[in-house]
């Protein structure tokens, strides 16, 4: 499991992060009738954790063969994060309208990554220049607004796109903007930490 950590003092430690992440494949594989697993004494300890009763704004992330294979999240703190976990889990594996659902012969296949998003903070920016100064590459979650708009890049999507004018032309494609709309100097931008946690080669229980 790899953790990587953009918000200090967000209190996750590894043994949660893992609780998090069995319980994000658990979920799933609920759902797709799978015989359900009960908890190892300290997952299940590290559940009922206080830090992971707090409402935290959370993504889940699922990958195959090292591509996206579902991206689901909330940005507000709505719920808890066990709560967000579970919930976003089951969107991330059957209802991300980019990809057919998720079937039960690859959830072996299939990797969880689970972030825990800080507060998102407004951006005060001028123009394009200045907003391409003040973003920190590699550790800021973006989210673009324009009218009834809007899109979200998490931290790691950096690792795709480092360039940031290529980041911000994705991000607004993304928000079914023009792909140069950045540069107008007029979009509500926000950004955010996160402290994810990563499975590595998921094989069959």
């Amino acid at each position: 499991m790899a953790q990587q950590e953009g918000a200090k003092n967000s209190g996750l430690t590894e043994e949660q992060g893992q609780a998090l992440l069995w319980l994000a494949r658990e979920t799933i594989g609920r759902q797709l009738g799978m015989e359900a697993q009960e908890p190892a004494g300290e997952i299940a300890a590290r559940l009922l954790d206080a830090e992971l009763q707090r409402k935290r704004g959370t993504f889940v992330t699922l990958k195959k063969h090292g591509e996206l294979r579902g991206c689901i999240g909330s940005l507000a703190a709505m719920e808890s994060i066990v709560e967000g976990v579970k919930r976003n889990a089951l969107h991330a594996a059957f209802d991300d309208s980019r990809f057919r659902p998720v079937e039960k012969n690859e959830l072996a296949a299939i990797e969880m990554e689970i972030s825990i998003l800080t507060e998102p903070v407004p951006l005060a920016y001028a123009n394009a220049e200045e907003l391409l100064s003040i973003l920190q590459v590699g550790r800021d979650g973006v989210i673009l607004r324009k009218g009834g708009r809007g899109a979200t890049f998490l931290p790691q999507v950096w690792e795709q796109l480092p360039d940031p004018e290529d980041f911000l032309r994705h991000l607004c494609s993304k928000a079914g903007l023009p792909a140069d709309a950045w540069r107008s100097g007029d979009l509500e931008v926000s950004t955010y930490r996160v402290q994810y946690f990563a499975e590595h080669g998921a094989t069959v229980s």
